[in-house]
């Protein structure tokens, strides 16, 4: 079968690799802190130096992991095409925005600039790095640890009468389903072309052919997706489930030292990203 029916290989997101590394022994909180610090930091940062120090940090993170970078580039191919898109869009369109650098070619609306070219590249190195960092923070955490970690971090907000439980199962049950979905997705489009579909033939740019192939996939993974909704809501009130109500927590997270030290670093880092002036 070919490698375009793999879609489960090329989600990281939402699956957990128990490796035992540093990383995964970290507080979840630190973790999610951490990583939500560096996605900051890399989304203001629009210096190629300062991404190529975010790229170099997001594949040590894959290694301190123990956790091989094929995972971390499985995860960027289904977003190639998106990136490539993006990329043209904003080379052809925005050049009148960042039109502060030297003007390479102009035609009617069309500006391309050194400004829009640093554009495209550094979001081009964005996208790739915050796959990375999602991979590495997902692989590494399980979706129990990230639900007691994003009801611990909000906990605060209810002095405001935010739902914070109910946030936080809401956050996790999304991650916890992409790669399910993706498996199903997986299973309809081996199924089809068992039957003469044509799935994964066409190049990858033919994007309008591509999402007619597609199509009569999307519809019965709604309806996948609304039976395992409900079969979930059936599972919880079987267990008498109740939002709003009060309930204790099974796991108590304690930060010690190293805790500590990780996202004192992680923050200096992103300081540097956000605030330091890279000559590139």
């Amino acid at each position: 079968m070919s490698s375009e029916f793999e879609l489960s290989r090329n989600i990281t997101i939402g699956q957990y690799v128990p490796t035992g590394s540093f990383i995964h022994r970290l507080d979840p909180r630190v973790k999610l802190l951490s990583f939500t610090f560096l996605v900051l930091a890399i989304a203001l940062n629009t210096s190629y130096l300062g991404n190529a120090i975010g790229l170099l940090l997001s594949i040590y993170l894959f290694w301190a992991s123990k956790i091989p970078i094929s995972y971390g580039l499985s995860g960027v191919k289904p977003a190639i095409p998106f990136i490539i898109i993006l990329a043209l869009l904003q080379l052809l369109f925005q050049g009148e925005i960042f039109s502060g650098g030297k003007v390479y070619f102009e035609y009617g609306f069309i500006l391309i600039t050194s400004e829009s070219i640093r554009l495209v590249i550094v979001s081009a190195i964005r996208f790739v790095e915050i796959i990375f960092l999602s991979s590495v923070l997902t692989l590494s955490t399980s979706t129990t640890e990230l639900t007691h970690a994003i009801q611990s971090l909000l906990s605060p907000l209810r002095k405001i009468k935010f739902p914070v439980h109910e946030f936080s199962l809401i956050v996790t049950i999304a991650i916890r389903f992409v790669p399910t979905f993706a498996m199903e997705m997986e299973k309809m489009m081996k199924a089809q072309a068992s039957r003469g579909a044509d799935f994964g033939s066409g190049s990858w740019w033919r994007i309008i052919q591509r999402t007619k192939d597609m199509l009569p996939i999307i519809i019965p993974l709604f309806n996948i997706a609304l039976s395992r909704a409900e079969d979930l809501i059936l599972a919880m009130e079987s267990r008498c489930y109740t939002p709003g109500n009060e309930r204790s927590t099974y796991s108590v997270y304690r930060a010690i030292a190293k805790d500590y030290i990780v996202l004192a670093v992680s923050l200096l880092v992103s300081l540097l990203l956000l605030f330091y002036h890279f000559p590139y």
